[in-house]
């Protein structure tokens, strides 16, 4: 101690050093233990609420709620389900990253899987459990279906596009083709987007009226398109300087043992919300 019972700089500066690599890791694992936990629980409550709706025929099948409304951003809207890579996944309306956190989602100014026309779905290749992560693994003609409240659609893989590849020949009228995006590159580290085009082969149903097009899709819902509310990661990192300060002064006054006992589960509370906070701001197929 130094004069006046004060802790020597070098004490403090090392004190909040260990905290921060502690804080930082232990937001990590949040990350990516965690949200995959997270990831799993919400695909099963939905997949539950969407086999309700299906059964009783209310599922989604246009861009518009029953009222007439846009469906809301988070709907359970498909079943996705591709056997050579063992996925099936529940999907959702809309393409946002916090929409993205739950499972693959449906770009919404594009028609439903088994209708007329491209229908794009799009997954994250890490984060919160990683849904599309051997998305790009698939091989032509691997076989996917996609279940909807028009009833069970199949398609073929015609291939996997990367960035530079060329496009694909335009799709016949009248025909159904779908298209699942994720990030490419290395986990965690994206470089572009990746795409796998496939065909369907079985009926095309009935396609509603489109409410809106690409022109009025929000930029935050586009491939790779990254979160700018900055506002909840200020409040939680403010948050973590104020405990971290805490915990160091409980170490210095009244010992290590206190300092952990209060700190690890208010920390954690607050790395876990850092975390939300920053992934948000990341591309949303990441």
């Amino acid at each position: 101690m130094s004069a006046g019972g004060r802790p020597p700089l070098r004490v403090l500066i090392g004190q909040i050093l260990t905290l921060s690599a502690a804080v930082l890791l232990g937001t990590a694992v949040a990350l990516v233990l965690l949200g995959a936990l997270r990831h799993q629980r919400t695909q099963t409550l939905a997949e539950g609420r969407l086999r309700l709706a299906l059964a009783e025929g209310t599922a989604p099948v246009s861009q518009l709620a029953p009222d007439g409304a846009p469906l809301d951003p988070g709907t359970p809207v498909a079943v996705l389900v591709i056997p050579s890579i063992d996925l099936r996944e529940v999907v959702f309306e809309g393409t946002a990253g916090q929409v993205l956190t739950d499972g693959p989602g449906h770009r919404r100014d594009t028609v439903l899987p088994g209708q007329a026309g491209v229908s794009v779905l799009m997954g994250r290749r890490a984060g919160y459990g990683g849904p599309f992560a051997r998305v790009p693994d698939l091989r032509v003609d691997a076989e996917i279906t996609v279940t909807t409240g028009q009833g069970v659609h199949r398609y073929v893989v015609t291939g996997v596009r990367h960035a530079g590849d060329p496009q694909p020949e335009p799709a016949d009228p009248g025909t159904g083709t779908l298209i699942l995006t994720t990030a490419d590159g290395l986990p965690y580290f994206p470089d572009d987007v990746v795409r796998v085009d496939a065909k369907l082969t079985t009926p095309v149903m009935p396609t509603p009226g489109r409410a809106f097009g690409v022109s009025a899709l929000p930029a935050g819902e586009l491939a790779m398109a990254a979160g700018d509310d900055v506002v909840p990661l200020v409040f939680w990192l403010q948050l973590l300087v104020a405990l971290g300060c805490g915990v160091v002064y409980v170490r210095l006054r009244l010992g290590a043992w206190h300092a952990w006992l209060v700190g690890v589960p208010t920390l954690a509370v607050a790395g876990l919300g850092a975390a939300d906070a920053a992934l948000s701001l990341l591309p949303n197929l990441l």
